[in-house]
C-alpha cells in the first residue's frame, strides 16, 4: 500500500514535538519548561510508540498525569492576527471559509468508499485496513492547505494556530486517547460481569421497563464517566444487555445494540469527558464558558434518552 494509517501517527507526533518546542521557546509561558515536556512526551507516544516497551509507555502516561494534574500545562502566547485581521479576512471569504472545513467530510468519504480498492504501480493506494481513517488524514491534510491559500497565510501561522487549540484544550487532548485504553482494561477485567452482578443484586429487573431503563441509562452514566461510548458499550452490553434483554427477555440483539449506542450517545452530549465533541467546539468559538456546549445539549440529551427507553422497550422484540 502506499498510505498507510502510521504516516498520520508520524505528522502528528512531528505536529505535537513542534508545539513542544514552541511552548518552550514561549517566554511569555509561565510553567513553559513543564508545558513544553507534557507535549514532547505526547509526541514520542505517536513517534515510537510500537518501539517502546510497555512499562515505558504506561510510565510516560503517569508523567503526563502528573504534569497536567499539577497545572503544568498552561496557555501562551501564539501570534494570532488582530481582531481587525481577522474580521477583514472573514469579510473578504464570505461563506468560502466553510471550504476547508467541507474538504475533510468529502475526502473520506471519496477515499473510503471510490478509492478503496484503487492501485497504483500494483500496490494499493489507501491501506485496506484503515481506509476511512487514512482517507481521514488525507482530509484534514488537504484543508489545512486550502485555508492556508485561501486566507494567504503560511504553513508557521497554521502550526501556532495548532498550538493554540492545543494548549487551550490543554490535557483534554489525551482524553480520547486514555478513554480508549480504559475500556479496553474495564473488558479485560471483566468489567461487564462486575456491573451485573450489581445490577441484578439491587434492581429488580423482572419488570421489562425496569430492565430496559437500567441498560440505557447506564449506557449514559457510563459513557458521562469515560466520555467514550464504544468504551462503555462492551461494559454494559456484556453486564445487562445480552446476559437480561437477549437472554431473558428474547431482545433482537441487532435492535438492543443499535439503540444501546443511541443512548451511549445521550451520554457523549453531556460530558466534558468527550473532549473531541464538547471541548473543541467551545475552543473553536473561543466560548468563556468550556462547558457552554455542555450545558446547552442537556436539553437535547435527557428527552432523547427516554425515547430511546421507549424505544427499545416497544421494539426491542422485532
Amino acid at each position: 500500500m502506499i498510505i498507510k494509517l502510521d504516516f498520520f501517527f508520524y505528522v502528528l507526533g512531528a505536529m505535537l514535538l513542534l508545539v513542544a518546542l514552541m511552548a518552550l521557546t514561549d517566554k511569555h509561558n509561565p510553567k513553559r519548561y513543564s508545558s513544553a515536556l507534557f507535549w514532547a512526551l505526547y509526541a514520542l507516544a505517536y513517534l515510537a510508540g510500537d518501539q517502546l516497551p510497555p512499562v515505558v509507555s504506561g510510565m510516560l502516561v503517569v508523567v503526563m498525569a502528573l504534569i497536567a494534574g499539577f497545572g503544568g500545562v498552561t496557555l501562551g502566547r501564539y501570534g494570532e492576527r488582530t481582531a481587525e485581521e481577522r474580521k477583514s479576512s472573514a469579510q473578504r471569504l464570505g461563506h468560502r471559509l466553510l471550504i476547508p472545513a467541507l474538504i475533510i467530510p468529502l475526502t473520506t468519504m471519496i477515499g473510503s468508499t471510490l478509492l478503496k480498492d484503487v492501485h497504483l504501480g500494483g500496490l494499493l493506494l489507501l491501506d485496506p485496513k484503515n481506509t476511512t481513517l487514512v482517507s481521514l488524514g488525507c482530509g484534514a491534510m488537504f484543508a489545512v492547505a486550502a485555508a492556508c491559500w485561501m486566507t494567504r497565510s503560511t504553513p508557521v501561522q497554521a502550526m501556532r494556530e495548532a498550538r493554540r487549540l492545543t494548549d487551550y484544550l490543554g490535557w483534554a487532548v489525551v482524553l480520547p486517547h486514555m478513554l480508549a485504553v480504559l475500556g479496553l482494561l474495564f473488558t479485560e477485567v471483566g468489567m461487564g460481569k462486575a456491573v451485573a452482578h450489581l445490577v441484578t443484586s439491587y434492581i429488580n429487573l423482572d419488570v421489562r421497563l425496569a430492565a430496559v431503563a437500567v441498560y440505557c441509562i447506564g449506557m449514559a452514566l457510563f459513557t458521562i464517566i469515560m466520555g467514550n461510548g464504544f468504551a462503555a458499550f462492551p461494559v454494559i452490553a456484556g453486564g445487562v444487555g445480552i446476559p437480561v434483554l437477549v437472554g431473558v427477555y428474547h431482545a433482537n440483539p441487532a435492535v438492543m445494540a443499535a439503540i444501546g449506542m443511541f443512548s451511549a450517545y445521550c451520554g457523549t452530549l453531556m460530558t466534558p469527558m468527550a473532549a473531541n465533541f464538547n471541548i473543541v467546539p467551545a475552543a473553536l468559538l473561543e466560548l468563556p464558558d468550556k462547558n457552554a456546549v455542555v450545558k446547552i445539549q442537556v436539553g437535547t440529551a435527557l428527552p432523547l434518552l427516554l425515547a430511546n427507553i421507549a424505544l427499545l422497550y416497544f421494539l426491542m422484540n422485532i
